[in-house]
């Protein structure tokens, strides 16, 4: 009797996935397309096209808090077309160049000084409020809450100034993708994991990322509840940190239950976060019905707290800038001063679950 032996060819990734892959070989060239765009979207808007998204062709309650609220089209769209036209150019050479010292580490700078510029400085907190309010009226509008339609929140969330910021976002993100891997081709790294044979990689390997991840972790769970517990004592009728006259102003607006929910919603994201160094970040829970024992897909953690950690990094850069931090009352005063912070510890932790959790890369065969 014999016993036939049955072999089976790995299916092949999807054009999805192959191109999630390939990252760090299109990236610079879409980075590239990206300024080019925005460039000549800054020319139009210099020679008189409307539809420049900042300053007054912004949302007119939002200019204030805008990085760009005080500049005109006719001022600075020559300056976003030079801009534009020439981190084209920057992004072709990162594509191509194998830069060394000064040069490499100028054009490194200007890759993720432009990805800083787009993610964090130029959006505001019109980034988190939407990432924040949009999971809630999709649920509570058949319900009356908020009272209006899908399409009045839509036209109310997402008119074009607002849009524009997630436009430059990713804008940013190309970036980041574009210096990552000009960095580490020009260190002879792997561009796709970035290890380097006989490297020693300490703190990024997985049992040092779960160490310095764990307490990263742990600070942002702690964070949000600080924010929480000020916007939950107002929702309550405790005046803490603002006077009665505001807080009885926010009870007759119903503004200080949209504040209470958007004290929940960051409580729940802390609880969250601890996925990011326990078990049950990586194998679903006992409780979870249907999903219990299988392991959790790992984009699903590390895309949520990037996004969050991005949409409060740009929060947190607008209260960073209009603060008067000569006055301590005002700092002190204001949960929102914890979003910088609250940003920061998020992003390691985010990134040292990133470390923990990856294994054998694809492309060099490394994992350590």
């Amino acid at each position: 009797m014999t016993t036939a032996t049955l072999t089976t060819t790995p299916a092949r990734p999807g054009p999805v996935r192959r191109a999630i892959r390939a990252w760090p070989r299109w990236t610079p060239y879409a980075a590239a397309a990206w300024s080019a765009a925005y460039g000549l979207l800054g020319l139009l808007w210099a020679l008189g096209v409307g539809g420049y998204p900042f300053g007054p062709g912004d949302i007119e309650d939002a200019r204030e808090e805008s990085l760009l609220g005080a500049t005109t089209a006719a001022g600075t769209g020559p300056w976003i077309a030079g801009l534009g036209l020439t981190g084209a150019l920057v992004a072709l050479m990162l594509a191509r160049m194998s830069a060394r010292g000064v040069v490499r580490v100028a054009l490194a700078g200007w890759a993720w000084a432009n990805a800083v510029l787009l993610v964090v400085l130029v959006p505001d907190q019109r980034i988190l409020t939407t990432v924040a309010y949009t999971p809630l009226a999709l649920v509570g509008i058949p319900f009356g809450w908020p009272p209006m339609s899908y399409a009045e929140f839509a036209a109310k969330m997402f008119p074009w100034p607002n849009v524009n910021h997630y436009v430059c976002v990713v804008g940013g993100l190309l970036w980041a993708a574009t210096a990552l891997a000009f960095q580490r081709r020009t260190v002879r790294a792997c561009v796709h994991c970035g290890r380097r044979a006989g490297h020693a990689h300490g703190w990024t390997s997985p049992a040092g990322a779960g160490r310095w991840g764990r307490w990263a972790a742990y600070a942002a769970f702690l964070m949000p509840f600080g924010y929480a517990l000020v916007r939950w004592a107002w929702a309550l009728g405790v005046p803490l940190t603002i006077s009665q006259d505001f807080l009885d102003e926010l009870h007759e607006s119903g503004l200080v239950w949209a504040g209470a929910y958007l004290a929940t919603f960051a409580a729940a994201g802390g609880v969250l976060t601890l996925g990011l160094t326990q078990r049950w970040g990586i194998i679903w829970p006992r409780w979870v019905l249907g999903l219990a024992g299988k392991p959790v897909p790992r984009a699903f953690p590390l895309v949520f707290a990037t996004v969050v950690a991005l949409s409060l990094a740009s929060a947190g850069s607008v209260i960073l800038r209009l603060t008067d931090w000569s006055d301590p009352a005002e700092w002190a005063g204001s949960p929102m001063t914890l979003f910088a912070p609250w940003a920061v510890v998020l992003g390691a932790a985010t990134f040292g679950y990133y470390l923990r959790t990856r294994g054998a890369c694809r492309v060099c065969g490394r994992s350590r």
